[in-house]
């Protein structure tokens, strides 16, 4: 009798061990997703704020034609991409764009003062770091998904669910550079 008792509590575990790891991958697998819609969210309003901030600019510098149409084509870039990974590459060529909008207001004290292009570098400001927060909690979230896949007895529950490693969202090298100040 004992034995039976010992062998229904060994299934039970194991029925329960099959439960919460199943409950994990959907919780880890969840938490990726919605992640990558905070990342979504924020470089649509980025995408959203460029023409406010374009019209602003043009304004002031009428001859910097070049530099306004390449930051127009990197947000139609963003807003047409279909795909995730379309919309992160187009916001980063947006981001590299954009250096180029906030380096022609320092040839234009008008336009550093102009109060509505204040308030939309300070907008994109704050957009950058919910960019950056979001790509951080998705990556964090990559790695607690990560090692609940690699980890023991995680491993196995993984193999009998399908689950496999996540990869990491990566940086391009250029938005790494350290940028150059000079005094001059």
């Amino acid at each position: 009798m004992v034995f039976v008792w010992i062998l229904l509590a060994v299934i039970a575990l194991i029925v329960i061990m099959f439960i919460v790891y199943y409950n994990k991958f959907v919780v880890l697998g969840n938490r990726i997703d919605n992640s990558l819609s905070q990342i979504d969210v924020q470089l649509r309003k980025r995408g959203e704020l460029v023409p406010n901030l374009i019209e602003t600019v043009k304004g002031y510098a009428k001859h910097e034609k070049k530099i306004i149409d390449s930051v127009n084509n990197a947000r139609k870039a963003l807003v047409s991409a279909g795909s995730f990974e379309g919309r992160v590459k187009a916001g980063n060529q947006l981001q590299q764009a954009l250096k180029s909008i906030f380096a022609i207001a320092e040839n234009y004290p008008n336009l550093k003062a102009n109060e509505n292009f204040l308030h939309l570098q300070q907008e994109l400001a704050a957009i950058e770091d919910k960019i950056a927060y979001a790509r951080q909690f998705y990556n964090d979230s990559i790695l607690d998904y990560n090692n609940s896949v690699e980890r023991f007895p995680g491993v196995i529950f993984a193999k009998i669910y399908g689950q496999k490693e996540k990869t990491y969202l990566e940086i391009p090298a250029e938005t790494r550079a350290v940028p150059k100040v000079s005094f001059e």
